[in-house]
C-alpha cells in the first residue's frame, strides 16, 4: 500500500481519505430499483473517481461567501482574530482578479517518483446550487516541504461560492511525478479485437444486466452490467 505523510500546521481539519456522502453530496440512499431517483454513487466509474483521493475539508464555524459583483472580488465571512501571532489572517484572500487563495497549513509528502495533484472537489460535479467553491488543478512535487496554499477560481459575476463549516471543498491524489505517457493508435488488430468485446457486450447487455435494469424518475434507463463486469474483473486481478 503506498503512502501520503502529512503534517499540519494549527487546528484545521484534517485530511482523510475521500469518502462518499450518503445522504449528501453523493446523493441520497435510494436503491436500484424502478421508481428511484438517480444519484452520483450510483455510478460506479464516478463514485471510484471521487474516492481515489484525499479530501480537505472547511475548518472555521462560520460560513464564508466570495462573489463577484461589478467585477470586483468580494468575501463575506467573520474568521475572528488570528489564532496565532504572525499568522496570515484572513486565511482567504484575493489572488488577481480572477482567483483567490486558501492558507491550507497542510503539507503533504507523496512516496518517491510522485506528486500530490490538486483537483476540485467531486461534490462540486453534483452541486445544483452553482455555490460549490472550485479548486483550480496545480501538481506539488515530492520535493517541495512548503505548507499549501490552494487556489479557488472565482465565481462568475453575480454568483457566489459558498464555504460551509466542515463541507469538503478540495481533493488531493497522488499520481506519478512524471506523465511518461505516448498516445498510439492501436493497430488493425487490437481496434478489431476491441471493437469484438464490444459488440459481444453490447449484444449480452440484456442477460447480463435483466435482473439489474431499474428506470428512474426522468425515465433513465440503468442497469448492473458495468457494475457486475468491475466486480469479476477485480475478483479475477486478486486471484
Amino acid at each position: 500500500m503506498q503512502k501520503i505523510k502529512y503534517r499540519m500546521s494549527g487546528e484545521d481539519l484534517r485530511p482523510r481519505r475521500t469518502r462518499l456522502e450518503i445522504p449528501g453530496w453523493a446523493g441520497e440512499p435510494e436503491r436500484r430499483t424502478d421508481g428511484s431517483h438517480e444519484y452520483a454513487w450510483h455510478c460506479v466509474p464516478f463514485t471510484e473517481a471521487a474516492k481515489y483521493g484525499v479530501e480537505v475539508f472547511y475548518p472555521y464555524d462560520n460560513e464564508l461567501h466570495v462573489s463577484t459583483r461589478g467585477g470586483k472580488l468580494a468575501m463575506a465571512g467573520d474568521f475572528g482574530p488570528p489564532p496565532s501571532p504572525g499568522r496570515s489572517w484572513p486565511p482567504f484572500r484575493n489572488f488577481g482578479e480572477s482567483f483567490y487563495t486558501y492558507q491550507i497549513l497542510l503539507d503533504l509528502k507523496p512516496e518517491p517518483g510522485h506528486a500530490i495533484k490538486v483537483e476540485t472537489h467531486p461534490s462540486f460535479y453534483t452541486d445544483t446550487t452553482g455555490t460549490a467553491p472550485i479548486a483550480v488543478p496545480a501538481l506539488i512535487r515530492e520535493w517541495w516541504p512548503m505548507l499549501y496554499f490552494i487556489v479557488f477560481k472565482a465565481p462568475p459575476e453575480g454568483q457566489t461560492h459558498i464555504f460551509r463549516p466542515g463541507a469538503p471543498m478540495a481533493q488531493f491524489i497522488m499520481v506519478p511525478a512524471e506523465c511518461d505517457v505516448e498516445l498510439v493508435a492501436m493497430s488493425e488488430d487490437e481496434a478489431a479485437e476491441r471493437e469484438l468485446q464490444s459488440r459481444r457486450i453490447y449484444a449480452s447487455r440484456e442477460t447480463l444486466g435483466a435482473d439489474s435494469q431499474w428506470l428512474s424518475t426522468t425515465d433513465t434507463v440503468f442497469d448492473g452490467t458495468y457494475r457486475r463486469m468491475h466486480g469479476a474483473a477485480r475478483k479475477l486481478s486478486e486471484g
